[in-house]
């Protein structure tokens, strides 16, 4: 249209186009900008050593906590009994008589005999509870009845009781039927302690096995009993290899209750060790106690170490749902 006035922003952007290098008139060619480099990527950043530095620390401190008894025990254990109270962290003046004197048995000290009734002890109180515990956690993870989450609230709240509030009765209770001194009144009272960590490590587990595993077997024709016979049990044997280990080493280290019920027949290591005899009544034989401490502890320790694994597996096992 004539007479039509351009806007400025026109004007400005025709001249734009126009101007060459340098602000010089290019004859309407438009010459392409330089490009520019990319910028140097920044350096890659580097995690804190604080965080790492403070969790070998933890770790170191732990173990030196939990193992620093336990070493000194074998350092004594081996050291010769004139230098039972020497300081030295290392071991020195080496000798092996004082698991000789441990395993001796003219002074009265019947060690062998001991572990021989702990063997007996922890094995029949682990087998029963295995057995108890198994069948109670199969109920309270796959069945539903009233009262079900009383009765699991009742069991847990049985393992928060103090021990030392049981003597008394039980001590009452076992004298009156003559069971001082028995098997019977050590390998109860053990059961009823190990039971309420059986029945939860064993029910967390089951609880999470697939519910299909129950059903397709039960449609293929089998009882309740057979599906859990052939099915769910060889599925739990992680948890049931945990739970027999931890149960066998709770009974084998118990003293409070195997101190009182029992006497020199029935005599568990625990008791017999704190019992030791010296050559007269005036000398307590340190090292020789550390000797058989040394024979006790020592077992417990290589089999943990061996199936460290499955009791990991078993004590996590049933804590993630799928």
């Amino acid at each position: 249209m004539a007479g039509r006035h351009r806007a400025p922003d026109e004007d400005a952007g025709m001249d734009a186009e126009s101007q060459g290098p340098g602000g010089a008139s290019g004859g309407g060619v438009r010459v392409a900008e330089r490009p520019q480099e990319p910028s140097p990527a920044p350096a890659a950043h580097r995690r804190p050593w604080w965080p790492a530095v403070r969790t070998y620390l933890g770790v170191a401190v732990i173990l030196v906590w939990g193992l620093a008894p336990f070493y000194w025990m074998v350092i004594v254990a081996f050291r010769e009994r004139s230098h039972t109270y020497d300081t030295t962290p290392w071991p020195t003046n080496l000798t092996l008589q004082n698991f000789s004197d441990a395993l001796d048995t003219s002074s009265g000290n019947n060690f062998l005999s001991a572990i021989v009734n702990s063997l007996i002890i922890g094995g029949v109180t682990t087998v029963i509870a295995l057995l108890i515990g198994i069948f109670t956690a199969y109920a309270l993870a796959r069945m539903e009845f009233r009262g079900k989450f009383l009765l699991t609230g009742v069991i847990l709240g049985a393992a928060m009781f103090p021990p030392v509030a049981l003597v008394t009765p039980l001590f009452q209770l076992f004298g009156d039927i003559g069971w001082i001194g028995q098997y019977q009144a050590l390998i109860i009272p053990n059961i009823s302690f190990v039971l309420p960590l059986t029945i939860y490590t064993l029910t967390s587990f089951l609880s999470d096995l697939p519910w299909e595993l129950e059903e397709a077997a039960r449609v293929d024709g089998a009882t309740r009993l057979q599906a859990f016979r052939m099915v769910l049990l060889p599925l739990a044997a992680p948890a049931l290899f945990t739970t027999a280990i931890l149960a066998f080493i709770f009974t084998w280290n118990e003293y409070m209750l195997a101190s009182q019920f029992s006497n020199e027949s029935t005599r568990p290591v625990t008791v017999a060790i704190a019992l030791f005899h010296g050559p007269n009544s005036f000398t307590i034989p340190y090292a020789a106690i550390m000797a058989a401490g040394t024979l006790v502890t020592i077992p417990l320790v290589i089999m943990v170490l061996i199936f460290q694994r499955r009791i990991v597996s078993g004590l996590t096992a049933g804590g993630v749902k799928s």
